[in-house]
């Protein structure tokens, strides 16, 4: 997106939503370029220390981007001290059993990121529904458990993403 676009996009939130404040904020994919991710996060880092974003994110982030983004949140360190460089709370990614992005998974538990899957099963899921009944069902998920072979058995190391994969790219 870029500087000017993620000011304007957050402005439009605001508008639209008739919040006081964002709780997570999510960049959505990895496009544009690095200038332009570089952009999108100094906005959002603004917006945060404005009291506007409690967290900043990013989805469909590969390992190369988020290693471009923690050196960039080291650069703003210099610039404006420690800790002004903002900081990435959750990365959401397409994660599951035939998914299982065991690099971007240790990337982030390395640096106590949170894992936010759409297609879950075993990290913080992303429920989903427009349905009242639904969404009550979707709360009462956390009736059972899984045993360390219960999730060892979820390791297929499989590649099979069920779309788009924005992780891969090298833009």
């Amino acid at each position: 997106m870029g500087y000017e676009q993620t000011k304007a996009s957050i402005k439009s939130s605001f508008k639209q939503t008739g919040l006081d404040y964002i709780d997570l904020y999510l960049i959505h994919a990895p496009y544009g370029g690095t200038a332009a991710r570089n952009g999108t996060w100094l906005a959002l880092v603004e917006a945060k220390r404005a009291g506007l974003i409690r967290s900043i994110g990013v989805s469909n982030y590969g390992v190369h981007h988020l290693d471009e983004l923690e050196s960039y949140i080291k650069e703003l360190e210099g610039q404006y001290g420690k800790g002004q460089g903002g900081e990435l709370s959750v990365g959401q990614w397409e994660v599951h059993p035939w998914l299982t992005r065991p690099d971007i998974v240790e990337w982030c538990q390395k640096r106590g990121v949170v894992i936010e899957a759409y297609c879950p099963l075993g990290f913080v899921p992303l429920p989903k529904s427009v349905t009242h009944s639904r969404i009550e069902e979707n709360a009462n998920v956390y009736d059972f458990g899984l045993t360390a072979e219960d999730m060892k058995s979820l390791h297929t190391m499989e590649y099979s993403p069920c779309s788009w994969d924005p992780t891969t790219s090298n833009d």
